[in-house]
């Protein structure tokens, strides 16, 4: 029996993410906005993602196992919609903190949870969590044998492993204050001796993750851990994606997370969740694309005797982008439900690319319908283009590696093309 039907528990996660969106986010953009650079922009959200933690936001990213009150993917993406309808930016930082969270949950032992989970359960400050995996080289290919892999190397020395290379575009990895969020997850390559990649060995034989908490920044060298810069993004404007670089960086051996030659299993399995929660921001920014455009075309006659909404052409374009978003739910919660129910990451992937290309067209057919007063910066249209278009470009890029592992499924000599939506 197909029903997809909220139930009432549903219902009450979706009715708290709007009346939260609705009233706390309200205010979000135009405080942060009114700074000058990515970096103020950031450290303007931070009591908005105050209130976030007091609203229960980031003990909801952890699983209920472990403390937390996580329930399920399906619940996750009613919140992502919500959240994202009303400001991406604080959104993204929220469910960043979730996917830097991720590594720990999947692969670490119950010492480790216990310790690192603690300031994400309190209920209290801003805690943030970042998983550091890009390189300003990129990583699309990072698994390739023959490749460069990661540049971003480990050796041990002694009881610690010393960390040195550059890392970019981790959300909250410069912290509120540019000395570090309270937990990193650094995606690394073992190498003793500092040589390249050897061409003859599997990448993921030396990839492996390391536990890196706040307080073990501050122990080590000023120099040792550093911001380089906040890179100034034409979306997300207010999140904090810096360009980091480690020289010579300590860090305790039980921090080892996940050992040389199980770390790309963990990045792969948190990656798979986060591709269906970004169909769900992409449904999130065309539900808002299309409830501007509505409220215009029925409010603005533009000179003639009738609202824009009896034009045929504009409530043709309009009905499409309703028709999208539509769509696009029904498609992020049937990946969800999948992911639920064990049924692999396949629903998930096409998710990720399908809404996230989606989405920009639905707010560009929203501008068109609206007509040039959209391309003002003070309409909300730019802010939700300039977001939309960055959707198939991050959380694993929609040509170098999502449309690439979901090629790896289609290869696979015991593929079943529709076990995913059947089971």
């Amino acid at each position: 029996m197909i029903d997809i039907t909220l139930s009432p528990s549903q219902n009450e996660i979706h009715d708290k993410a709007a009346d939260f969106a609705s009233t706390v986010l309200l205010t979000a953009s135009s405080t942060y906005e009114a700074h000058p650079t990515q970096k103020e922009r950031f450290r303007a959200l931070r009591p908005f993602y105050s209130q976030a933690v007091k609203a229960g936001l980031i003990k909801g990213l952890i699983p209920k196992a472990f403390g937390g009150t996580a329930g399920t993917v399906v619940e996750a993406a009613l919140l992502v919609e919500q959240l994202c309808k009303h400001d991406r930016s604080l959104s993204l930082t929220i469910f960043s903190t979730g996917l830097g969270l991720s590594s720990l949950l999947i692969a670490g032992t119950e010492a480790q949870r216990e310790e690192y989970l603690k300031p994400f359960l309190s209920g209290e400050g801003e805690p943030l969590a970042s998983l550091l995996h890009t390189e300003p080289e990129g990583v699309a290919n990072w698994l390739e044998k023959g490749g460069s892999g990661l540049r971003t190397l480990a050796r041990k020395d002694g009881d610690e492993w010393v960390v040195s290379g550059d890392k970019v575009w981790a959300t909250s990895s410069c912290g509120w204050d540019d000395l570090g969020p309270e937990l990193m997850c650094v995606v690394c390559r073992y190498s003793q001796d500092g040589k390249p990649q050897d061409p003859e060995v599997e990448p993921a034989d030396s990839t492996m993750i390391l536990l890196v908490p706040r307080d073990i920044v501050a122990k080590n060298k000023p120099e040792a851990y550093q911001v380089l810069k906040h890179i100034e993004s034409s979306g997300f404007s207010a999140t904090g994606g810096p360009h980091i670089r480690f020289t010579d960086f300590r860090v305790p051996g039980a921090n080892l997370l996940a050992a040389p030659g199980t770390a790309g299993a963990v990045i792969t399995r948190a990656f798979t969740s986060s591709a269906a929660l970004v169909g769900a921001m992409a449904t999130g920014i065309m539900a808002a694309a299309f409830e501007a455009a509505l409220a215009f075309a029925k409010s603005d006659s533009r000179g003639g005797a009738q609202a824009l909404l009896a034009r045929q052409s504009v409530s043709d374009l309009l009905m499409d982008v309703k028709m999208r978003t539509d769509a696009a739910r029904a498609m992020t919660w049937a990946a969800a439900s999948a992911l639920d129910n064990g049924r692999g990451g396949e629903l998930a992937l096409e998710t990720k690319i399908y809404c996230s290309e989606l989405a920009v067209k639905a707010v560009t057919d929203a501008m068109l319908a609206v007509g040039v007063s959209s391309y003002n910066k003070d309409s909300p249209f730019p802010k939700l283009l300039n977001d939309a278009m960055c959707l198939p470009l991050t959380g694993g890029g929609n040509i170098g590696i999502r449309r690439r592992q979901l090629e790896r499924i289609f290869i696979a000599d015991d593929y079943k093309p529709w076990a995913a939506s059947f089971g």
